[in-house]
């Protein structure tokens, strides 16, 4: 896009208006043909969009600066994408593989500490490309904590976050076993060579911007309601394996076996899942909406791991979703749903059990 047609676009007002209409168009995803049409699910619906929306600002203008990246937590309590693990505390920065940037971290004590680097994704090409992947296991870490990665596309030595010439985005996962007494690695990025100093805003900017933050509203909404939707159609209750070339394309995390699928109950129903657990970095298994929002895990048990769990006397785990506590261990609450998606997890796992699922009344279940 040329200096002119950017300049024009923002001075008649071209971009926001653009923006708005693309924000509108993402409205339709929520009552489209095979959407929810209850008060509950709507309305959360509108509310995702809203979260996309604000989510979407601050990645792509408040923090979209690869010259002076700033870390920032683009998915959490009040943000949610795509079955976002409620044990994660997830981080993000602008940078490009133009340029070499370097972490500079303390580790803390959290369970799991993983970075990647990767393309735009669902508001660029619609697919993001890794470029890079590195977790705590690998680290170099000096006996106070310390340590500092580069990143570059060119290989270094000692810490090194591989780049490509398209990258875009830095990721950082933080997985907690228990968010109670763990802390999350303390970590800020710099521009090798760089002052810190943002650029200033530009028409170029602001209408690239608008552009990119409206269309990942529009993306993320029409995709995850569409895998939402394929689930429901294809294995409602159940956990068969995703795709692992699509939750990569998605920017999921190579360490992660994923199965994604549909639930619905009715008042009286439970969805049981058993699982043999395997020799694995950590696990979890986590109810979300219809949109793939993960339910509230601020103030109602929707989740639970390796570490929260109450196992069988072999080892394995059997976890409860019902509307109502049916006095069996790892309940999980469904917060006055019907239906939604829903997330099991293994992490850096020796081998990946295949989750065994059935619907039984919540009278049958003994306490």
């Amino acid at each position: 896009m040329t200096e002119e047609s950017a300049h024009d676009r923002v001075m008649t007002g071209k971009a926001w208006n653009e923006f708005c209409d693309t924000l509108k168009a993402a409205g339709h995803v929520i009552i489209a043909e095979g959407s929810p049409d209850n008060p509950l699910d709507r309305s959360e619906g509108f509310r995702y969009l809203s979260r996309l929306t604000r989510a979407a600002l601050e990645q792509f203008l408040e923090y979209a600066d690869p010259l002076a990246p700033v870390l920032h937590r683009p998915v959490h309590e009040t943000a949610k994408i795509g079955a976002d693990n409620p044990d994660n505390y997830y981080q993000s920065a602008a940078i490009s593989g133009a340029y070499e940037y370097r972490i500079k971290g303390h580790r803390g004590t959290i369970h799991y500490l993983d970075f990647g680097t990767q393309t735009d994704g669902v508001a660029g090409s619609g697919e993001s490309t890794q470029g890079g992947h590195l977790d705590a296991s690998d680290l170099e870490i000096d006996a106070d904590g310390n340590f500092e990665i580069i990143l570059s596309c060119e290989e270094k030595p000692g810490n090194w976050l591989r780049m490509t010439p398209d990258t875009s985005m830095l990721i950082v996962r933080q997985t907690f076993l228990d968010r109670d007494a763990e802390k999350p690695a303390d970590l800020v990025i710099e521009r090798i060579g760089g002052d810190g100093h943002p650029t200033h805003i530009t028409v170029e900017s602001l209408d690239s911007g608008l552009k990119q933050a409206s269309g990942l509203v529009l993306a993320c909404s029409s995709l995850f309601s569409n895998w939402a939707q394929g689930f429901r159609a294809n294995h409602n209750n159940a956990l068969p394996k995703f795709d692992d070339s699509v939750s990569m394309g998605a920017g999921g995390d190579p360490n992660i076996c994923y199965y994604h699928s549909y639930w619905e109950l009715g008042p009286e129903d439970a969805l049981v899942i058993e699982a043999d657990v395997p020799e694995c970095e950590s696990w979890n298994f986590q109810l979300d909406n219809h949109w793939m929002e993960s339910l509230d895990y601020r103030y109602y048990k929707i989740h639970v791991n390796k570490h929260t769990a109450e196992y069988e006397a072999d080892g394995s785990v059997r976890i409860v979703v019902a509307h109502e506590d049916p006095g069996v261990p790892n309940w999980i609450n469904t917060v006055g749903h019907s239906q939604g998606t829903m997330c099991f997890r293994w992490i850096r796992a020796k081998d990946h059990p295949q989750p065994r699922t059935r619907v039984v009344k919540r009278s049958e279940l003994g306490a």
